[in-house]
């Protein structure tokens, strides 16, 4: 295999932030492992990104499964020999309401895509980021910074949210000895149609190039601001 060629996990693959960071990173040269629950979308974004099938894995998958998630980490590491990377996109958002009008199904809601398809991932994912001959590994994850501030009406989010952070900034401190970074990158909004409302997908790939790159072995552990 090239040297320089790592091999990344992207789950959500087929949103607009997962399928750019595909695309960005197999154009650099990656393998690429796709993670998602729409077949129907995960086979248009495999012939999209056009790579030999020794450079792709495809999978669509319930990150709520320990166990299956604990199988697709044995079947990327097996066909690519290692594992470098984990971009984890997937999760969506509930609110608009006081914690009293809230329920407990959207908290659980909120904890199961938040929270609970990190600790899978991590757990399945992490021994072989770490046992990779190259002594590197990234793993990141987009936010938002009411984590650190708690808005109003966010109460489900927050939380969920602040969970997995939580989980992903203990890997930092856990592993920070082995060349493997945890970060967080922190948004207010992805602005999706470039309305200049928020902070563009390009722009969150950007900071992930950079994470990726050599240049950020030192950053770890952190909420890196992408917002104005």
């Amino acid at each position: 295999m090239n040297a320089s060629r790592k091999t990344i996990v992207v789950t959500g693959a087929t949103g607009v932030l997962g399928n750019l960071v595909a695309k960005t990173f197999a154009e650099r040269g990656h393998n690429i492992a796709l993670l998602d629950r729409n077949q129907e979308k995960l086979d248009s974004l495999a012939r999209d990104l056009s790579l030999p099938p020794e450079r792709l894995y495809a999978q669509t998958i319930d990150l709520l499964d320990g166990p299956a998630v604990h199988d697709s980490a044995a079947a990327v590491a097996s066909k690519f020999d290692s594992v470098h990377a984990l971009i984890h996109l997937v999760g969506g958002w509930i609110g608009g309401k006081t914690i009293p009008e809230s329920n407990a199904d959207d908290f659980a809601s909120m904890l199961n895509q938040h929270a609970w398809t990190t600790f899978h991932l991590l757990q399945a994912f992490t021994p072989h980021i770490a046992a990779s001959r190259e002594a590197w590994g990234r793993v990141i994850i987009v936010s938002m910074p009411v984590t650190v501030k708690p808005s109003a009406k966010m109460a489900l989010y927050t939380a969920a949210k602040s969970a997995q952070e939580s989980l992903v900034l203990t890997l930092a401190e856990e592993y920070k000895d082995s060349g493997l970074t945890a970060n967080v990158i922190h948004v207010k909004s992805i602005d999706m149609k470039n309305e200049n409302k928020g902070t563009t997908p390009a722009e969150i790939v950007s900071v992930m190039e950079y994470l990726f790159s050599d240049d950020a072995a030192k950053v770890n552990g952190a909420r890196i601001p992408l917002f104005g």
